[in-house]
């Protein structure tokens, strides 16, 4: 165990997993879970200044652009005031504003509820995994990352599924009203894990919120986030885009000077002089970019040309699903006990090989012989890779920046998303045919060996631990 951390009873070890898994969780459902609701949202609500495609695009933009403009403050949040006492404020404001979404009377208030709950969803994610890295050590906490991995992946990939089954038999908005439940469970088990240093009385003193680090990093990334999720709908050419482009871009570049010269910045650069750090946050650009287009792509081919239904499409890819929750937490065992770099070399090559695979794949999407050997060989690299990749970037840096550390790589990741599905037009062709869908096969498979190969250049197994002292 680390000096820093809760304890060394395994009960309360097993207890700060479960928190840490819950509160990630919710966070990662209410992310895709909305996707297949937006028909009966725009269908409903009619009335008010946003409606129609508007309506849909700005209930998923609200949130992701406060999520991604406020992740960064909200991992130093984490460092400075204690990873507990922010997580149950994220948690509790992520229950209000869920009930708001909940009982929206019409769009416009939808899409505020929406925002602010981006705001509460940005402090539950750096939260949980700064707690996990301050807890666990050695192979156990590669495990522990392992099952974090595991369950938090599992959130986003049956989201969809979820989704489609409560709106067919109940309600779109009960896409919100099942988070209660979770962040409840989640705010009682919470009470029984020990506060961190932080949260000691007389500390917090020798860190301060880096307040105009904080203000930089967010604006800088509302700016290109919003810009990279609107140039599909205005084009680049609109000022609507281009200015905050404009503007977020010139706030990161003044955010990097300030963040070098500041007495005590937010994001300490040093942490970039960290070698798995840095080589680790780009290979999580390079992988992410592929997580995030080709789960798009494949969930809209399979509606759109091979005809699937929002649950069936759900349904076809739940195999992924199983195998992470199969084989996360070994993997991330193993990354612990032999290091990572094998793993985030060979795992995002085995699953480009999986995308390659599904380049079998016809008009028919016939589903046991061309799509479903491809995503199980995915699901295989995937799990292979995302356990130990998280445990290379923050097992290399100090447990006291825990926080910040999850938060850089978790914007890493939502922007790469972003900015490869911004080039989706470009790289289908404009129209998701069957052409276009292969064409998107290789560009995933491609970002996905690349980053093998970035963690095969960059990563090194950094004090690996015998597997006896390990398990000591």
């Amino acid at each position: 165990m680390r000096a820093e951390s809760y304890g060394g009873s395994v009960t309360v070890q097993q207890r700060v997993l479960v928190v840490a898994v819950l509160a990630s969780f919710v966070s990662f459902l209410d992310g895709s879970v909305v996707n297949v609701a937006l028909p009966a949202i725009s269908a409903e609500l009619t009335t008010g200044p946003v409606t129609g495609l508007a309506l849909q695009q700005w209930v998923v933009d609200a949130y992701m652009i406060t999520l991604g403009a406020l992740i960064l403050l909200a991992g130093s949040l984490s460092d400075v005031h204690g990873r507990r006492r922010i997580m149950a404020i994220g948690l509790v404001g992520f229950a209000v504003t869920s009930v708001a979404c909940a009982l929206a009377p019409d769009g416009l208030f939808l899409v505020v509820a929406r925002g602010l709950q981006g705001v509460a969803g940005a402090l539950l994610v750096p939260s949980s995994l700064a707690m996990i890295i301050s807890t666990f050590d050695g192979e156990r906490q590669s495990r522990a990352i392992g099952s974090w991995t595991a369950w938090t992946s599992t959130a986003s990939l049956v989201g969809p599924l979820l989704g489609g089954i409560l709106i067919d038999t109940i309600s779109w908005r009960w896409v919100f009203w099942i988070n209660v439940l979770p962040v409840a469970v989640t705010l009682w088990l919470l009470r029984g894990v020990p506060r961190s240093a932080a949260e000691e009385p007389g500390a917090g003193v020798a860190r301060r919120i880096d307040v105009a680090g904080a203000t930089l990093a967010a604006v800088g990334l509302a700016g290109t986030v919003f810009a990279l999720i609107e140039q599909g709908r205005f084009g680049w050419a609109s000022p609507v885009v281009w200015g905050p482009f404009v503007v977020g871009v010139a706030c990161l570049a003044v955010f990097v000077w300030w963040e070098r010269r500041a007495p005590d910045p937010m994001l300490p650069p040093r942490l970039f002089r960290v070698r798995n750090f840095a080589w680790g946050n780009l290979a999580t650009a390079a992988i992410y970019g592929a997580l995030y287009f080709g789960g798009f792509v494949v969930t809209l081919f399979l509606q759109q040309v091979g005809g699937y239904s929002a649950t069936a499409a759900g349904l076809a890819q739940l195999p992924v699903t199983l195998v992470l929750l199969a084989l996360s937490t070994r993997f991330g065992a193993l990354a612990g006990r032999y290091g990572p770099r094998l793993f985030m070399t060979v795992g995002p090559i085995v699953g480009g090989a999986g995308y390659l695979l599904l380049l079998t794949t016809t008009d028919d999407a016939v589903y046991v012989t061309q799509v479903l050997p491809g995503l199980v060989l995915f699901g295989l690299g995937l799990a292979m890779t995302v356990a130990p990749l998280t445990s290379a970037i923050l097992g290399s840096i100090p447990a006291a920046d825990a926080g910040i550390g999850s938060a850089v790589n978790n914007a890493v990741s939502r922007v790469a998303g972003l900015v490869v599905i911004a080039f989706a037009g470009v790289i289908v062709g404009g129209v998701l045919d069957l052409d276009g869908f292969h064409r998107s096969l290789l560009v995933t498979a491609a970002l996905l060996v690349l980053g093998g190969v970035l963690s095969w250049v960059g990563i090194r197994n950094e004090n690996v631990r015998a597997p006896a002292d390990a398990s000591a």
